[in-house]
């Protein structure tokens, strides 16, 4: 039985592995052309096409097919001036230069730089419908943007893979609780989570209350990171890249550290016991500017990671078209196979690491100390 359900796990990675082997071929695939439409010879622009690759749209694309972008379109949710605006951002016609205007209940949208803004009455000398501003960025109004993104969209399937794996989980389970089928992978990370970060972080008597939370915190962080791996729709969004996404996820650990607090925990911070009182005012500074530090940190530690994996595969694509030949691809290629399977397991650690951490910030505010009088 161990020996198959070995076999059955290294097909798994070797089948995960061949598929990212993938990425480098569809990201190159995807980068611009490097001519224009009159045949002159164009400046490859390395920065342009990787955060074309790492950033949100409104729209998923999928391939380009004979000079033509074929993309999934998404929901466009605006509130307006007028009140709650809706379409598909199909209706831009893969525009991002401001120079196609959606009209909608007597109102005119342009979209730029992924930014959806109010039209101008006339296009500027560019042909866009927008007013530049100082640094080159519009000075048009926008409406509130509640549209569902890419990123947004690849969370809401993070969300039912979520729904899917743990539901089919808890019916694999015979009379005598022995785990079958995809229980038999999904129990020992369960375990791993309960027995090596929540119990030594938190401590036995509290745990179990955070359990739910930590094992959300990781699977969903996990399973986003996997999906940002996978080049094909509707995955591939780098959703754990985003620092809204990890500063959302960090605002809830640091809440609930915050909420939970005991009293010892407040008495480290502001009046530091055992140490001279001449020193307590400025441990107390220290200590009170740890507690806003510890989110902060976790929020850009998990971007940081993420998006680098990122930047350095597309980086390594990059320079087939930096050299402009094709004797170049293999060694960028296979570096970039190596980075992506290395990326495997970074994506694993990444969310282990901010679930580590959370239960330690938890356990450190709940932690009941003694001290000697």
């Amino acid at each position: 039985m161990k020996t198959s359900n070995f076999t059955t796990f290294r097909s798994l990675i070797l089948g995960l592995i061949f598929l990212l082997s993938f990425n480098p071929v569809l990201a190159a695939s995807n980068a611009p052309a490097s001519k224009s439409e009159t045949g002159e010879n164009e400046e490859f622009d390395v920065t342009e096409m990787i955060m074309h690759h790492i950033k949100d749209s409104h729209d998923f694309h999928i391939m380009d097919w004979d000079g033509h972008a074929i993309s999934f379109p998404l929901p466009v949710i605006l509130w307006t001036e007028n009140g709650l605006v809706t379409f598909m951002s199909s209706e831009f016609h893969h525009d991002d230069s401001g120079s196609v205007v959606v009209e909608k209940d007597g109102q005119k949208f342009v979209k730029y730089h992924e930014e959806i803004y109010y039209a101008a009455a006339a296009p500027n000398a560019s042909g866009a419908y927008l007013t530049m501003g100082e640094g080159d960025h519009p000075s048009n109004a926008h409406p509130m943007d509640f549209s569902i993104t890419k990123l947004v969209f690849s969370m809401f399937i993070s969300i039912v893979l979520l729904l899917l794996i743990f539901g089919l989980s808890a019916r694999k389970y015979d009379t005598s609780g022995v785990p079958r089928g995809i229980a038999k992978f999904t129990e020992p990370l369960v375990v791993f989570i309960r027995d090596e970060v929540a119990r030594p972080n938190i401590g036995e008597r509290h745990y179990a209350r955070f359990m739910p939370f930590l094992l959300t915190l990781f699977f969903f962080i996990w399973i986003n990171n996997l999906m940002g791996l996978i080049p094909f729709f509707p995955f591939s969004a780098n959703l754990s890249g985003n620092i809204a996404f990890t500063m959302v996820l960090a605002v809830i650990t640091f809440v609930i550290t915050t909420v939970k607090g005991n009293k010892d925990y407040w008495v480290h911070i502001f009046w530091m016991p055992g140490v001279p009182v001449f020193l307590k005012p400025f441990l107390a500074l220290i200590e009170f500017a740890g507690i806003f530090i510890k989110p902060v940190s976790l929020m850009i530690r998990l971007f940081a990671n993420i998006t680098a994996g990122h930047i350095i595969v597309l980086s390594l694509i990059s320079l087939i078209f930096i050299f402009g030949t094709v004797w170049i691809s293999p060694v960028s290629i296979f570096f970039s196979v190596f980075i992506s399977v290395i990326e495997v397991l970074v994506v694993a650690i990444q969310a282990y690491i901010f679930t580590m951490l959370s239960a330690l910030y938890i356990g450190a505010a709940m932690e009941e100390h003694e001290h000697a009088h």
